[in-house]
């Protein structure tokens, strides 16, 4: 297993696993990543300043990915976790709470003391381990991500 900035070669890939995972928890619809155009072009997406994106490769293939990207109207000192996908095969071996924790361990370095995340009721193994690394639930959402599909909201404090 290798956990990586992403790179070009690796939009093609991880654009199919994060519309697999939204089908197959049967969120595949407008107001998600599933139909945003960015999703197909994710590592130019990521190539501001303040934002960072990792994946992970097994074998020479890209099975999921985390990041965090300054999304517009956020408070300042804030930011957003972002498109957090794996691949079903590779769920429930940490493998998330590795790709999130580097990117709240970004976050920090970079100086914020909030992160942001937005999701679906629908992921609810998601929201268990938001929960554990200390997301709590919002009664709004913050910003302008764009995905009025997601309904649920969620901010963790971080220390620098």
């Amino acid at each position: 297993m290798n956990i990586r900035p992403i790179q070009l070669k690796d939009n093609f890939s991880l654009a199919k696993v994060i519309r697999e995972v939204l089908t197959e928890h049967g969120v595949n619809k407008p107001g998600t990543v599933f139909t945003d155009p960015t999703t197909d072009a994710l590592f130019e997406l990521f190539q501001i300043d303040n934002a960072e994106y990792y994946v992970v490769e097994i074998n020479g293939e890209i099975l999921g990915g985390c990041g965090i990207y300054p999304t517009k109207g956020l408070p300042q000192g804030c930011v957003e976790l972002v498109k957090i996908y794996l691949h079903h095969s590779v769920r429930g071996q940490g493998i998330g709470k590795q790709l999130m924790q580097l990117s709240i361990n970004a976050a920090k370095s970079k100086g914020f003391n909030a992160i942001y995340l937005e999701t679906m009721p629908e992921l609810s193994n998601a929201i268990g381990l938001y929960e554990m690394l200390g997301f709590q639930k919002l009664a709004a959402s913050l910003g302008d991500s764009g995905h009025f599909a997601c309904d649920l909201w969620m901010l963790k404090e971080v220390s620098r």
